[in-house]
């Protein structure tokens, strides 16, 4: 458990290290993420519309 913690805890810091030193490139893997998260979702509603129809 300890370890796991430490590792949230590290993991945290990185973040907020990150979004203060480069901030554009934060906010770039950011929309990357929501990018395939919604091409994701595109993805399967496509598929559920064709097993539907």
């Amino acid at each position: 458990m300890q370890v796991k913690k430490v590792i949230t805890y590290v993991a945290v810091a990185f973040v907020v290290f990150y979004l203060f030193t480069k901030p554009a490139e934060a906010a770039a893997a950011v929309n990357g993420v929501f990018d395939g998260i919604l091409q994701g979702a595109d993805q399967l509603a496509t598929f559920f519309t064709a097993v539907l129809t």
